[in-house]
């Protein structure tokens, strides 16, 4: 452990959000002297955040925690092209109205986690589009684009290991890492923000906006950003056959996203703990000691305490009844997820609709192995039809409700 003299670092240190810092010394104490507003942007490439952005979001509420400043930043401008980090080939490109839609709905889901309001410590949204959507082609190249290397952008990993693997990459695309950077400057000069946080695939970007801040206005600036986060097997987290984990709820039910977390394997309840609830770390590591058949009763607690967080406390007692009424009971409950009955409604149909399975060949593979049930029944016909009314069950795990 580092001796960090501010309770941000420490903090953060604790429970694990820290991979690299440009500047630790400094930033470390500037932390332990002022508020420090610091900032993630989130562009609005979907209606809602998946728990992929839950690490982030996590960070500005511990952030906030400490006594500082957090800012949302929506990427209403830099949505419009899309961050290229990683990425195989090009994002789709998105319209203006879409790109709207997409800020309106991801917005709700930060009033749970954060606290808005005029005071030093308060959150505030901001939308790059604001500042973006006004620059100048010509000016912005002369007074911004003079500070960047060519040669050194294409040393980061985002976009070198794109071009390794002889994938196009857009010179739209390859925009985006300056005007991330010119984010970080504008946010220095209105809101006085010194602190970039992000993912470790953000690191290129973030040293970026570092470096322009020093260059263009002498001003020092720092980045921090999180380890990228898998599950124990090495797979992403939050990818599911089901696809993403959503935190909207008109994206995904309650039970679906208590679900998810009560199936964290053993090996990752405790960086679970740490990083995505508020309990104090004598309780983590009491919760993450248990073995055997006690590690469910600390996944019970880990699925409570983050659903309540991101759904609010009454969907969080809904869910953790509605799995103890299922599983113990063997009962229905109207809060299992739904999928609504159509024409002669296959139970192939209804298995990939409630998302249990990625592709109608899994359902016939799991049909095959009888883990596939219908109102507690093993049912091994492909072309079986369902009625309202009838409960799914996908393995041991997964069930769902047919509704007329």
């Amino acid at each position: 452990m580092s001796n960090y003299q501010s309770d941000l670092l420490r903090l953060l240190e604790t429970r694990g959000y820290i991979h690299q810092l440009t500047d630790a010394e400094g930033l470390d104490a500037l932390a332990a002297k002022q508020v420090v507003p610091g900032y993630i942007g989130f562009d609005p490439t979907a209606p809602s955040l998946h728990v992929g952005h839950l690490v982030s979001i996590m960070m500005l509420r511990q952030l906030q925690k400490a006594g500082h400043k957090p800012i949302v930043l929506m990427g209403g401008g830099t949505g419009k092209i899309g961050d290229p980090s990683f990425k195989d080939e090009a994002r789709k490109l998105l319209t203006t109205d879409l790109i709207a839609q997409n800020v309106a709905s991801i917005k709700r889901v930060f009033e749970r986690f954060l606290t808005f309001g005029d005071g030093p410590s308060d959150a505030c949204l901001l939308d790059n589009a604001e500042w973006l959507d006004r620059l100048e082609y010509i000016p912005f190249l002369r007074d911004i684009g003079q500070h960047f290397s060519v040669n050194r952008m294409l040393s980061f990993d985002s976009v070198k290991l794109r071009l390794d693997r002889e994938q196009s990459l857009s010179f739209l695309e390859f925009n985006y890492m300056i005007l991330q950077a010119y984010d970080f400057l504008e946010l220095s000069r209105r809101s006085a923000c010194r602190l970039q946080m992000g993912g470790s695939d953000q690191w290129g970007n973030i040293v970026n906006g570092v470096e322009l801040a020093r260059r263009v206005d002498g001003t020092q600036v720092f980045g921090l950003t999180t380890p990228l986060l898998t599950n124990a097997d090495g797979t992403k987290m939050g990818k599911t056959v089901g696809g993403a984990v959503w935190l909207n709820e008109d994206q995904l039910s309650h039970y679906d996203y208590w679900q998810f977390w009560r199936n964290t394997a053993d090996a990752d309840v405790a960086s679970r703990l740490r990083l995505f609830t508020d309990l104090p770390m004598d309780e983590v590591n009491r919760l993450a000691a248990l073995e055997g058949a006690e590690i469910n009763e600390a996944k019970k607690i880990l699925a409570n305490e983050a659903t309540a967080l991101c759904r609010g406390v009454d969907a969080a007692q809904a869910a953790a009844e509605t799995a103890r009424r299922t599983f113990e009971e063997g009962a229905s409950d109207a809060n299992l997820p739904t999928v609504s009955l159509g024409e002669g409604l296959t139970i192939v149909q209804a298995t990939t609709g409630l998302g249990f399975a990625a592709s109608n060949k899994e359902v016939r593979r799991k049909l095959t192995e009888g883990a596939i049930k219908v109102n507690g029944d093993v049912v091994t016909d492909p072309a079986a039809t369902l009625k309202a009314g009838d409960k799914l069950s996908f393995g041991a795990k997964k069930h769902g409700l047919i509704v007329a």
